[in-house]
């Protein structure tokens, strides 16, 4: 490992589970942190709230000799800074991640793993460049306005209290992301969760993801108007029958964008499919990199 860059970093975390070098590109004058392993077709991995791209580690670990394995953090996420005067939102996101992809690492072609806010700010990049997109991964998230439930969440942590909880208690780092899991993790998986977010200002992109579920509606009708453009990438879902934020209607709703699209329900995860079933992200992602070489070939 990289000593000097992995000085950088906000924290400490496992070795043993989380390998890799440290790598930052400049958002606003801060650094923002991303991994880079491997050769090949690159692979960007979107992570949502309160994650960062430790999320995506055992991913890693198993297709890093197969493929360009590229996993970044968001502004205040991770081993990410905190850029001056920030917003969080998740257009604000989108602008920052498309600078890194286009222009810091310049890639042409790539596929996207994405969930939870990883998805709709994955997505609005690729349906704006969709012919730099050879494969999309998605689980437990969304790409339009917000269901009943959407709102329901979004009402309460975007109250009073919930802000309180979230900015106060870190009560979505420390508390949520245990509960959406759908088995147990080591403690040391969990802290990892929990160390970026020190104290209440470090706490505050996971504050306003939340809020944004019905802040950013029409953004987010925009974009479920745009999916159409992405008809002909080959599309692979992983559904966690345990995510309560993935309800048949929501598996329904995708289908009827990308019918064609592979489809694995795991019955054992939950919202954070990443911790769940890895495998099912290798599997998913080998489909798509034969289908590339396939196409290729002829």
């Amino acid at each position: 490992m990289n000593s000097s860059e992995s000085s950088k970093r906000r924290f400490v975390v496992d070795v043993e589970e989380y390998p890799f070098d440290s790598r930052w590109f400049d958002c606003r004058g801060s650094d923002i942190h991303f991994v880079d392993e491997g050769e090949g077709m690159p692979v960007v991995m979107c992570h949502g709230n309160p994650t960062w791209s430790f999320l995506y580690r055992n991913i890693i670990k198993e297709l890093a000799g197969e493929c360009r394995c590229i996993a970044y953090d968001l502004p205040g996420f991770g081993f990410s800074e905190h850029p001056d005067a920030y917003s969080y939102t998740p257009q604000e996101h989108v602008e920052g991640i498309e600078d890194f992809l286009l222009n810091h690492l310049q890639l042409d072609k790539f596929i996207l793993v994405m969930q939870d806010w990883g998805g709709p700010i994955g997505l609005d990049i690729a349906s704006r460049h969709p012919d730099r997109v050879t494969g999309l991964v998605i689980s437990s998230t969304f790409a339009w306005p917000p269901t009943t439930i959407g709102k329901v969440f979004s009402a309460l942590l975007g109250s009073r209290l919930g802000q309180y909880l979230v900015l106060q208690r870190n009560f979505f780092a420390a508390r949520l992301v245990p509960m959406l899991l759908g088995s147990e993790v080591p403690e040391s998986v969990l802290q990892a969760y929990v160390a970026p977010f020190p104290t209440p200002d470090s706490r505050m992109g996971t504050a306003v993801f939340p809020e944004q579920i019905s802040g950013a509606s029409p953004w987010l009708a925009q974009l479920e108007n745009r999916l159409h453009t992405l008809a002909d990438v080959p599309v692979e879902f992983v559904f966690g029958l345990k995510d309560l934020g993935t309800r048949t209607a929501d598996r329904s709703r995708w289908l009827q964008h990308f019918p064609d699209a592979g489809v694995q329900e795991v019955p054992t995860a939950g919202h954070y499919t990443q911790e769940d079933c890895p495998e099912a992200y290798v599997e998913a992602i080998c489909r798509i990199l034969s289908q590339i070489d396939t196409t290729n070939r002829e």
